[in-house]
């Protein structure tokens, strides 16, 4: 299964995620209304004109969606209830091709009652900016300090590539059946 990074738990909906697992998707950072996750093109999520599939990309969008809607560890009597998709946009902004290394970093923007509004940037560098089993590539800094950042986002000196996809979901909590 895909791993969380930051803690060495999994997230609880990750548990039995195959396709995110098929997928090789990496989670880089978990908050209440945030996540920031990554993976690696592969040659079998290109399509016939050699970039990635645009369903790899909703897919791997998603993924970051519902890691952003689903609390890591849910409080008394909210672990009855599920965040899922009520409708989703995406925009395909430029091309990613194989090797590339996706980032997307989702943001809760609104939530009230049972609904909620998510924004997702996906973002594609070069494999050779951010070598595998590393952090995206760093823009050189003399200060050890780690940079500061918001939920959800990445340090302000990561280089997470071109942005390619803008992802915006809205999702309903539900009860789990």
């Amino acid at each position: 299964m895909a791993e969380l990074t930051i803690s060495g738990n999994t997230h609880p909906i990750l548990k039995g995620d195959y396709a995110s697992e098929w997928m090789g998707v990496e989670v880089v950072a978990l908050d209440d209304g945030h996540a920031t996750i990554r993976m690696t093109l592969r040659q079998e999520m290109l399509n016939g004109f050699g970039m990635a599939h645009g369903g790899m990309i909703f897919a791997f969008g998603d993924t970051a969606f519902a890691l952003a809607c689903n609390p890591v560890n849910p409080l008394p009597g909210e672990d009855s209830n599920i965040t899922v998709a009520a409708g989703v946009d995406i925009n395909f902004l430029k091309p990613a091709f194989r090797g590339q290394v996706l980032t997307a970093v989702a943001n809760r923007r609104a939530s009230t009652g049972r609904s909620g509004l998510y924004d997702i940037q996906i973002y594609a560098a070069d494999a050779a900016a951010t070598p595998p089993g590393t952090a995206p590539a760093r823009r050189a800094n003399t200060d050890t300090t780690p940079a500061a950042t918001l939920p959800g986002q990445l340090p302000a000196d990561i280089l997470p590539g071109e942005l390619i996809a803008e992802f915006r979901g809205r999702s309903r909590t539900i009860s789990k059946k």
